[in-house]
């Protein structure tokens, strides 16, 4: 099982190691605030990599923590004492 977990990972790392080999030229960024210098691979790389984790962290935001918030809700009200009715006995 570790297999299919690693596996895809060292081809996704080879596969973004030959984007940053084949695309060599420099870019400048500029970011208003600052300017960057680097390689065309390693802007690219570092675009997808930003777009991944603000990707996640909208998904985290925006669907899991509402869904881990109610499941919290559900949980608490299952555990909280029920009140026992009387039987008039």
């Amino acid at each position: 099982m570790r297999l299919f977990r690693i596996l895809p990972a060292l081809v996704f790392v080879a596969l973004g190691l030959a984007l940053g080999a084949l695309n060599p030229q420099p870019v400048v960024l500029d970011l208003g605030i600052t300017v960057l210098h680097a390689g065309l691979g390693v802007a690219l790389l570092s675009a997808v990599l930003a777009g991944a984790i603000l990707g996640g962290l909208a998904l985290a935001l925006g669907v899991i923590a509402p869904l881990r918030r109610d499941l919290e809700r559900r949980h608490r009200r299952e555990q909280a004492p029920h009140p026992q009715h009387d039987q008039g006995v």
